[in-house]
C-alpha cells in the first residue's frame, strides 16, 4: 500500500470548480507525477485511500485513474495496484505544430502554376488504383508566404470529366483547402506519409534552394466518398521548415492544481 501520508500532501479538491472532482483528480495525480512526487514504478494511493483522501466516490476514482490509463501514465495490476509508468518512447505521438500553424496563417497563397492531363506513370497508376496510362489530371503548385516560397506540390488526380473536381481544385487559393475542399466535392478521408528526401533540380528551383538540399516530404492520398483513391500528390519543402516535437512522460502542468505547492489536511 502507499504512504498515506503522501496521499495527504497532494491537493485538495475544489469543491466550487466547475472542473468535475474526477478531471481534478487526474491533473493532481498527474501533476504529483510530473513533479517527482511519485516517480516510474511507484505505486499510487489505492482506490480506498483516494475516496478518503478525497471524499470522493468509487467511481469517481476509477474514472480519474482511467484517464490515466488511457494516457498511459500508469498500469494497473490486479491484486496489487496502479502503479506509475517509465516515459514510452514507443507510444510517443509527434505533433507538427508548423504545419497546422501555416494551414490556419492567412497569408499563405496557393499558386497554380500547371496543369495538364497526361498518362499517368507508374507510381500514381498504382496510387489511384488505376492503369497506367490512365489519363489523369497533374497539377503543379507553389505555396508561398509574403513572396517566400514554402512548398512545391505536385497532384495527380482521376480524370472525370462529369466530376467538378477540376474546378474545385484549381480554384484552391488556401493551404487549408486542399486538405478540406469543398462541401461534397474534398475527400472523405486521407492517409499523409512524412519522410525525409532531398530536393531534385525542379523542386529546388521552385522553393528556391540549392538540387541535393535536405527536404521535407508530405505524401497525401486522399479517398472520396465511394472509398476509391481521387488524388495523389506530394507537398516538397525544404528540410528545416517543419520539425516533428513529441512529449514522452507526464508533463507538468503550467499552472500546478491548487494547493499543490503545500501540504493539505485530507478533506
Amino acid at each position: 500500500m502507499s504512504d498515506p501520508m503522501t496521499t495527504a500532501k497532494l491537493a485538495p479538491i475544489d469543491r466550487s470548480s466547475y472542473e468535475p472532482a474526477y478531471v481534478q483528480l487526474v491533473n493532481i495525480l498527474s501533476h504529483a507525477i510530473a513533479s517527482g512526487q511519485y516517480r516510474a514504478g511507484d505505486q499510487l494511493p489505492t482506490e480506498a485511500e483516494l475516496c478518503a483522501a478525497y471524499d470522493v466516490s468509487p467511481m469517481t476514482v476509477r474514472r480519474a485513474v482511467g484517464v490515466l490509463l488511457d494516457r498511459s501514465a500508469v498500469s494497473t495490476t490486479r491484486g496489487r495496484g496502479t502503479f506509475v509508468k517509465p516515459p514510452q518512447l514507443a507510444a510517443a505521438t509527434f505533433e507538427l505544430n508548423e504545419f497546422h500553424d501555416l494551414l490556419d496563417d492567412p497569408r499563405v497563397e496557393v499558386r497554380v502554376l500547371e496543369t495538364r492531363v497526361v498518362p499517368a506513370g507508374p507510381r500514381a497508376a498504382a496510387n489511384l488504383s488505376v492503369a497506367e496510362g490512365t489519363r489523369v489530371i497533374s497539377i503543379r503548385r507553389l505555396l508561398q508566404r509574403a513572396a517566400e516560397p514554402l512548398f512545391y506540390h505536385r497532384e495527380s488526380l482521376v480524370y472525370d470529366p462529369s466530376a467538378p473536381t477540376v474546378e474545385a481544385e484549381l480554384g484552391v487559393t488556401a493551404l487549408r483547402d486542399l486538405f478540406e475542399g469543398g462541401a461534397g466535392i474534398g475527400p472523405k478521408r486521407g492517409e499523409l506519409i512524412i519522410h525525409a528526401s532531398v530536393l531534385t533540380a525542379e523542386e529546388a528551383r521552385h522553393v528556391e534552394r540549392p538540387a541535393g538540399s535536405a527536404a521535407l516530404v508530405l505524401e497525401h492520398l486522399f479517398y472520396g466518398y465511394d472509398d476509391r483513391p481521387m488524388s495523389w500528390g506530394r507537398f516538397v519543402c525544404r528540410g528545416d521548415l517543419l520539425q516533428f516535437r513529441a512529449h514522452i512522460g507526464v508533463q507538468a502542468a503550467t499552472v500546478p492544481p491548487k494547493g499543490s505547492t503545500r501540504a493539505g489536511k485530507r478533506p
